[in-house]
């Protein structure tokens, strides 16, 4: 398992954002735009022996307010249907899963969880803050739902995290 490389007030940042102690913390993969941790990347097995798979952890709270709101709104489910039609988002949205699993590749091998990424993906959305967490830590052009979800949150609360991304 790879050292944690967290910050002591990084981490207690986290377990404040959180409301509790988090496990299996790397590093920060992105911050917000005053500085704070908005997503951490975890260990692909935690402490425990637990497999875990959410490589990308959302841990800003304006971010998943705005996420769990998105999703109370549907947006997950017809960004699914989507899927079925538009062929071209399929094929980004499976690169997305493939990308995420190479980068969790580089964390370590969990036979358990091998093929498997987060989120729904490659197939379908079953949560946003994963979409969203991956395409805030991989940058704009990764993931192609998760980047839609990103622009969507600029009108909440959480438009003021996100600074010039």
């Amino acid at each position: 398992m790879p050292a944690s490389l967290i910050d002591p007030a990084d981490l207690a940042t986290i377990e404040e954002q959180l409301g509790r102690l988090p496990r299996g913390l790397i590093r920060v993969a992105w911050r917000c735009a005053d500085g704070h941790p908005g997503v951490v990347v975890t260990t692909p097995r935690l402490p425990d022996g637990t497999p875990f798979p959410t490589t990308y952890y959302l841990t800003c709270p304006k971010a998943v307010a705005g996420c769990s709101t998105l999703e109370a709104q549907g947006v997950m489910a017809e960004m699914t249907r989507r899927l079925s039609w538009d062929a071209e988002l399929a094929a980004r949205y499976a690169a997305a899963h493939e990308a995420y699993l190479a980068d969790r590749r580089t964390l370590g091998e969990v036979a358990e969880i091998d093929g498997v990424s987060a989120g729904g993906m490659p197939t379908r959305v079953k949560c946003l803050h994963v979409l969203v967490a991956h395409a805030l830590a991989a940058g704009p052009g990764v993931n192609p739902l998760g980047d839609e979800a990103v622009e969507l949150l600029r009108e909440f609360p959480f438009g003021e995290c996100l600074g010039a991304r």
